[in-house]
């Protein structure tokens, strides 16, 4: 490589289109993931994507104010794109270039780390067999998350993913001793000041690190963005040694750059109309979540699931990587029933007797047999009348009905539009709750006294005014 006092490499811009720049170099061709600058101020950021022959190479303007023009002079930077990394970024909100975004101060003498760093190696990798425990009960149940695994929220537009995202980082940094962080890939500017201002008032900003590709901004940008908040986890992962919560919204909007970038390189679309590398890119990203020996990395990620079809390509590549799957239902949440959480679809790896116990395995087992008796009764229901059902029928809808609602929760990220005081619920009272619920222990209750409530102490407060 060059030493510093060399002078930079310079080309010329030959072509544009669009955001698609063609650059000339006469020497030293830039490599690909290069970062090249231009304008009166080089603050127009290039990345290099594609060399087309011995001279010339194709870059995505990732930013550029003040716009590009023919014969503008490019430098090649030496080095990918970099982003700070270290203490000073917690509590800060940056954009994909690591610069501050929240009014603060700019960060200054910090370590900067490439974007494109290379998943952990499988030798180095540790499995963990742990449960992340979220205090959701509907989660912690019948979805238990794996500690350094992946989980998926899956829903259509306005179920309740954001809401749900914003519920677990209030709980976790609470929860855990480690650091938060959030992406938003394509958010739009005013979800990013309302969760920043949120985790201000929750007190949590101190731990948590807010990184973001805006709606309005390039799709090389919203293609990069994820990149560049796990080379910041990378770094509280093996320098601090710390866990980390990954919390990404929304990993479809990923899928959507890389297909608009895709379309902008003029590669032929593959099925459905997306890049034909949409598998490999999506496994560059989602590879670097990982446990090693110094902490974990534990991401949550929101996938939209376009027209709610689970068969799209987006959704079925995402469900790959993932180790548990928390499938919102749009029938649920038009119901009332909040966090709208499917229990018959939603999975995870992680329940089985050997990892949460025979208890926890039985009790989800009954839950999710019981309701999906309840769905099968449904139709008789609607046509009969619930009276023309047997006895044991009858009992078995009565139990489904108080489990769903007991599997309701109140969230601390909703109180100021529900008025109701948001409840964190350890595991141990949610399987004490299904388990009684089950064995109609709250029989002489009605259906109502189990909405909207934390854990089964909620009932027994309920209970006594009747006794008395």
């Amino acid at each position: 490589m060059a030493g510093e006092d060399a002078s930079p490499v310079e080309g010329r811009i030959v072509a544009i289109q669009g955001t698609v720049v063609d650059v000339r170099f006469e020497h030293d061709l830039p490599l690909i993931d290069r970062m090249l600058r231009a304008g009166p101020d080089e603050e127009a950021i290039i990345e290099v994507v594609a060399l087309l022959d011995r001279h010339t190479v194709r870059g995505l303007a990732l930013r550029a104010r003040h716009g590009l023009a023919l014969g503008m002079r490019v430098f090649d930077t030496g080095a990918p794109i970099q982003v700070p990394v270290g203490r000073a970024v917690l509590g800060r909100m940056l954009d994909m270039f690591g610069e501050a975004i929240d009014g603060g101060p700019p960060l200054e003498d910090v370590e900067r780390r490439s974007i494109h760093a290379r998943p952990v190696p499988l030798r180095q990798r540790v499995v963990r067999s742990e449960i992340f425990e979220t205090g959701i009960k509907a989660i912690d149940l019948l979805c238990p998350l794996e500690r350094g695994g992946k989980a998926g929220l899956f829903g259509g537009a306005g179920v309740g993913k954001t809401v749900l995202i914003t519920e677990m980082i209030h709980n976790m940094v609470g929860k855990y001793e480690g650091v938060s962080l959030f992406c938003g890939i394509g958010e739009r500017c005013r979800e990013a000041e309302d969760l920043y201002r949120e985790m201000q008032t929750a007190g949590v900003l101190d731990k948590t690190v807010m990184i973001f590709g805006q709606m309005d901004e390039s799709p090389g940008v919203r293609f990069r963005v994820g990149h560049s908040a796990m080379t910041i986890a990378e770094y509280f992962r093996d320098d601090a040694r710390q866990d980390v919560l990954v919390l990404i919204d929304n990993i479809f909007r990923f899928v959507q750059a890389g297909s608009e970038v895709s379309g902008l390189l003029g590669r032929m679309p593959s099925r459905v109309g997306y890049q034909p590398t949409l598998g490999t890119e999506l496994a560059e990203l989602e590879e670097r979540v990982s446990s090693t020996a110094s902490g974990a990395i534990t991401s949550i990620q929101a996938v939209y699931v376009p027209a709610d079809d689970f068969t799209d390509p987006a959704a079925t590549h995402t469900f790959a990587h993932l180790s548990a799957s928390i499938v919102l239902s749009r029938k649920r949440a038009s119901q009332g029933l909040y966090p709208a959480i499917d229990p018959l679809q939603s999975n995870a790896k992680m329940l089985t007797p050997g990892v949460v116990g025979q208890r926890h395995y039985r009790i989800a087992g009954e839950v999710r047999q019981t309701l999906a008796e309840y769905e099968e009764l449904k139709d008789i229901i609607a046509m009969l009348g619930l009276e023309e059902l047997a006895e044991k029928d009858r009992q078995t809808v009565a139990r489904a009905r108080r489990l769903e609602r007991f599997l309701t929760q109140p969230f601390f990220s909703t109180e100021a539009f529900t008025g109701k005081l948001g409840k964190l619920v350890a595991l141990e009272d949610t399987l004490d709750g299904c388990e009684r619920i089950l064995a109609d222990a709250f029989g002489d209750l009605p259906e109502g006294a189990f909405y909207m409530i934390g854990p089964p102490g909620d009932l027994e407060q309920r209970r006594q005014p009747d006794a008395a």
